[in-house]
């Protein structure tokens, strides 16, 4: 299929399988922004984004407790509760527990309008089973089909995840309590360390396999290609920059410098100039790769899950590939 003309309402998303017998779209809804992500977004968005995303194929979506501190995974169960559970694949994150929040206590982070709750780390045994099930008891879920670990980013914390947490997913998967062990992080290295030490099904890395950005391209990806450990490449938008690259457009969770957003335009342009939206080239770049199953992009309407679908059917050419020079 061309860029020309929405394909939406008669194209199928293609299944992969990423271990287990746990088959998600190629296309996974990253569920951040039902969390609130930068701003607020009402419940009703919340669930005509799932809603749409569901109309148009998608049938695995991804969130986690540190999305909206709880809110992602309340508002995600409650859109899924009439969706057949044999027919799709959840994705969701262990490594924080959700606390009260002390009295004065100012949150942090890039969330608007939590509840009360302050994430804290967490990558014990213990941690892991009591963030799993208060997991399942906000998405109203007695399973999930993939649980990462998420965010071990200090060298202590890599330790544990190796040593404790991880083992622990393991032994659920054993028991069929899940599905895939996973670990999602921002970086390629730890999950190089992940990939090579642990009994992982694969691995979900953000914001560094992406037109921007491709670090995980050095170790990770032919790693995981070597081990049979599948790639979910999430953050293919770098936080936002690479959709519309204006003054002002977030990348990796912060305001981008100048420098990103000149080079996001100049492959925006580049890519119109073969008639394909930057939706559709950083979805293209990264399942390009053999390694990568499938990508994780986020959505906070049902236009905006449009134009993810849309992006995902076009083709890119050839010859927008050697006009960039990568691979």
């Amino acid at each position: 299929m061309s860029a020309l003309g929405s394909q939406t309402a008669t194209a199928a998303i293609e299944r992969v399988n990423i271990g287990a017998g746990v088959r998600p779209t190629r296309l996974i809804l990253g569920c951040a922004q039902l969390g609130n992500l930068y701003r607020e977004i009402t419940d009703d968005d919340a669930f005509a984004t799932v809603d749409e995303a569901w109309r148009l194929g998608i049938r695995a979506f991804d969130t986690a407790p540190l999305y909206g501190y709880g809110l992602s995974e309340q508002r995600l169960g409650a859109a899924l509760r009439d969706k057949p559970r044999d027919e799709y694949v959840l994705l969701t994150k262990v490594g924080r527990i959700l606390v009260p929040r002390a009295a004065g206590e100012v949150p942090e982070g890039v969330f608007a309008g939590t509840p009360p709750l302050t994430p804290v780390k967490d990558y014990s045994r213990d941690g892991v089973l009591r963030s799993l099930a208060c997991s399942l008891g906000r998405l109203r879920q007695d399973r999930v089909d993939v649980v990462h670990i998420h965010d071990p980013d200090r060298p202590e914390e890599l330790d544990r995840a190796i040593g404790e947490a991880i083992p622990t997913l393991v032994e659920l998967r054993e028991q069929g309590v899940i599905g895939a062990v996973s670990a999602g992080m921002n970086y390629a290295e730890p999950l190089a360390r992940i990939v090579r030490e642990t009994d992982v099904d694969c691995v979900m890395v953000a914001g560094r396999y992406t037109l921007l950005d491709q670090s995980a391209a050095e170790d990770l990806l032919p790693l995981c290609l070597e081990r049979g450990v599948k790639v979910l490449a999430a953050g293919v938008l770098n936080s936002g920059v690479l959709s519309k690259p204006t003054p002002g457009a977030m990348y990796d969770y912060t305001t981008a410098p100048d420098e990103i957003v000149k080079r996001a335009q100049a492959l925006a342009a580049l890519f119109a100039s073969h008639d394909v939206p930057m939706l559709a080239a950083a979805q293209a770049f990264a399942l390009r790769h053999p390694a990568v199953a499938a990508v994780v992009v986020g959505a906070r309407s049902p236009q905006q899950v449009r134009g993810l679908v849309d992006g995902y059917h076009t083709t890119v050419p050839e010859a927008a590939w050697a006009a960039v020079a990568l691979p």
